[in-house]
């Protein structure tokens, strides 16, 4: 009998805590919108012919949405005189974007099944496909998720890693979320693709050592180290090919030019080196483990069942 403890133990925490999750399926909307998929590539994929940054806007988007609360479409919640959403959280405020496109992507699903899909599950769709069509790998989405009616401010401010972590806070709101140093390293991996403000990456161009030289001077030619002064001008987060899904933000890392100070942290004389080592040498193995990575961060806590509402308008509460 006492062998047997430890595996009922395991299916009672599972039964507990993962439970919700377990209700998510890559086949929920299989009768209720069979073509959902279908549906909201054509709209991620013109939003990145248009605007190439639009593909790592929704990646963002749906991290943003995790990391607080769970993956339920909080963080789609305009203000309003008597509710206070999570887009002004410091970590959001004038930085988070893509918000039109996830409204046009609502309305044509809305058209096709009106009141079937959710805006979290359109946020985890939409992060798969912009990945996939900037040229990395492709996964099984599962859906089931419902929206939350309510958002969480100062969670927003407090459980989204800032750009100035150091990796010890780094492991630490990953580890909060259920997720490894290893899904930490490779999820960082999504900043392969997009770019960065000024505000975001002045204190490492000019304050840190672990950077080099003549990357930090280029970059500081169009970010003074006055604050104030063009905070908001754009620097890629791959000096190599910000368009492209790749494996190239590791090898900036290994030679020491990570825009971010949170995105060299990972290779600075310490225990992630070798993970970041491995994904510079090996694509496919970052593959793999971004993947990984992603669907656990997709399983964060979602609303399933009777919680929370499929909202008409991505925007505001029913």
């Amino acid at each position: 009998m006492a062998s047997s403890t430890p595996s009922f133990l395991m299916l009672l925490l599972f039964l507990l805590v993962g439970s919700s999750s377990a209700n998510l399926s890559t086949n929920f909307y299989s009768s209720s919108c069979p073509n959902v998929f279908s549906i909201i590539k054509p709209v991620v994929k013109s939003a990145i012919s248009a605007q190439a940054r639009n593909g790592a806007s929704l990646l963002r988007l749906f991290f943003h949405d995790c990391f607080v609360n769970g993956c339920d479409a909080s963080v789609l919640l305009d203000d309003t005189p008597t509710f206070r959403g999570e887009k002004t959280a410091p970590p959001n405020n004038n930085s988070i974007r893509g918000f039109d496109v996830i409204d046009k992507i609502k309305a044509t699903v809305e058209k096709a099944c009106p009141g079937v899909v959710s805006c979290a599950d359109i946020l985890a769709i939409a992060a798969r496909d912009s990945v996939v069509i900037l040229g990395g790998p492709n996964w099984n989405v599962k859906v089931g998720r419902r929206d939350s009616r309510t958002a969480n401010f100062s969670g927003a401010s407090t459980d989204i890693p800032p750009p100035t972590s150091n990796l010890s806070r780094l492991i630490a709101n990953f580890s909060s979320q259920g997720l490894s140093v290893k899904d930490m390293v490779a999820l960082s991996g999504g900043h392969t693709i997009g770019k960065a403000r000024c505000v975001s990456f002045r204190g490492h161009i000019y304050n840190d050592t672990n950077i080099d030289s003549s990357f930090a001077k280029t970059r500081q030619a169009n970010c003074p180290r006055r604050v104030g002064v063009q905070d908001r001008n754009l620097a890629p987060l791959d000096r190599q090919t910000e368009r492209v899904f790749d494996n190239d933000y590791f090898e900036n890392l290994v030679v020491h030019k990570g825009l971010l100070h949170s995105d060299q942290e990972l290779y600075n004389g310490v225990s992630t080196d070798s993970l970041v080592q491995t994904y510079a040498s090996s694509t496919n193995t970052f593959f793999s483990d971004f993947v990984t990575g992603m669907i656990k961060m997709g399983d964060v806590k979602p609303l399933t069942g009777s919680k929370g509402e499929i909202r008409k308008n991505c925007r505001r509460v029913n």
